[in-house]
């Protein structure tokens, strides 16, 4: 069952869909799972159908759209804020501690590209999160400074955050708001922008899964905000409570996961996607099925129930380490 929602988050209510199991919530309360969406995306795409298929596995989950971003609320429309959407993403786990229908005690957060990124930072700093796993996961700042495949000439950026400086002498002069478009016109510049560009923007621009409210442009201003982020500076917090990242074995962005897979310090696994690449994992059936598969193994072990669940933190580390020992932690490749 899908439920509309809405929460609020540092001032601005976000939209939300909540969705639980179709079998009448036999059983008392259940894990729960917050579920980010990619920068640009909104909640009916890829992080509802992440939502959709964990609910029929038994969790209750919550999609939702960030704030600036989709039906939420905030002005200017399409900013990229990291320090918000962490936020948004811990006051959606308050929003779920308030459900009946979800165990306070058994949340955990799944963060699908740029919500990867965010939800790392998220999982790190929030101890109420159990559990944090990503599929195609990215830290936007790196993104940005370094290209999707971590080649980009460090003068693009530059050139980015005087573009960024500009928009915002602008604003205070009264020009009203400066954005820039997150894809190339037409599908022929997405092609020599390489196939990574030409993926995201056949799934975000075409009846593939476009959507009327998902951003096409971002503002200027989003630039120096992201640029001194990093989504994996606190990774060593997240320890001892575990930490999944689903990746495509093509992914060009797949280096980023790599990356903070390496500097988180506790039970952890890089889980590869053979043949998908980094766009394929928000809707192919063929690569979200086995990606669904081990988050639903992985929540079902992490999240599961404990003596008392609606107790404080300090019930948390004793749940996680008896399941995640030596055997689950490393690269299944």
């Amino acid at each position: 069952m899908i439920t509309d929602v809405t929460f609020p988050s540092a001032g601005l209510n976000l939209a939300g869909h909540l969705y639980t199991p179709d079998d009448g919530g036999t059983g008392g309360p259940r894990p729960a799972i917050v579920v980010g969406h990619p920068g640009g995306g909104v909640k009916e795409q890829a992080a509802g159908l992440y939502a959709r298929r964990l609910a029929e596995r038994g969790f209750v989950t919550l999609a939702f759209d960030s704030a600036f971003q989709g039906a939420s609320e905030g002005e200017p429309r399409g900013l990229e804020d990291p320090a918000h959407r962490i936020e948004d993403l811990k006051a959606a786990v308050s929003f779920l501690t308030t459900r009946a229908e979800a165990d306070p005690g058994r949340t955990g957060a799944l963060g699908i590209c740029a919500s990867g990124g965010y939800a790392l930072a998220a999982g790190s700093t929030d101890h109420r999160i159990r559990a944090v796993a990503t599929v195609s996961a990215t830290d936007m700042a790196r993104q940005f400074r370094d290209g999707a495949d971590g080649t980009q000439d460090p003068a693009v950026f530059r050139a980015m955050l005087e573009g960024a400086a500009a928009a915002r002498t602008a604003e205070a002069r009264g020009e009203g708001v400066r954005t820039f478009p997150i894809f190339p016109a037409t599908e022929e510049e997405t092609r020599r922008g390489g196939p990574h560009v030409h993926d995201g923007w056949e799934y975000y621009c075409t009846p593939r899964a476009e959507h009327p409210r998902a951003a096409k442009a971002l503002t200027w201003s989003s630039i120096d905000r992201i640029a001194a982020f990093d989504a994996f500076a606190s990774l060593p917090l997240l320890a001892p409570r575990p930490l999944l990242m689903v990746v495509g074995r093509e992914a060009v962005t797949a280096w980023m996961s790599v990356r903070a897979f390496q500097r988180s310090t506790g039970p952890k696994e890089l889980h590869w996607i053979d043949g998908a690449a980094h766009v394929d994992l928000y809707d192919k059936d063929e690569y979200v099925t086995p990606a669904v598969a081990r988050l639903t193994d992985f929540f079902g072990t992490h999240l599961a129930a404990t003596t008392d669940t609606r107790s404080g933190p300090d019930t948390a580390p004793e749940a996680l380490h008896g399941r995640g020992g030596a055997d689950a932690v490393g690269d299944r490749s």
